[in-house]
């Protein structure tokens, strides 16, 4: 994207159709879990905000998606992370295979209750 967008609606506009679904079924499992974020556009990507605060952000690539920052958890949490896992606070989602959402929002939740 050349230019930031004016907010997530417009930043999932600009990806491919295939992309731009799972972006927006991403969006939906984030808003679901965090129902008193509000959505906004920081550092160029969609983000949720509680209380002022980013929470967590979420990006589309040419091959993957991916959610940032990813917190510390238990064993079972970073087993489950670890084959997504993309430097310490990143995680990336291949696409073209099935999205772990319920990962995702696990993820958005455990940012929430930090």
């Amino acid at each position: 994207m050349a230019t930031k967008p004016a907010n997530i609606d417009a930043y999932i506009a600009s990806f491919p159709a295939d992309v731009a679904t799972v972006l927006e079924e991403i969006r939906r499992t984030i808003a679901g879990v965090l129902p008193d974020a509000t959505e906004a556009i920081a550092y160029d990507i969609p983000t949720f905000e509680l209380n002022g605060h980013n929470v967590v952000h979420f990006a589309g690539w040419k091959q993957h998606v991916s959610l940032y920052p990813i917190p510390d958890g238990d064993a079972a949490f970073e087993r489950e992370v670890e084959p997504y896992r993309a430097g310490k606070g990143t995680v990336k989602f291949p696409l073209g295979k099935p999205i772990p959402y319920d990962l995702v929002a696990r993820i958005a939740t455990m940012l929430a209750e930090r």
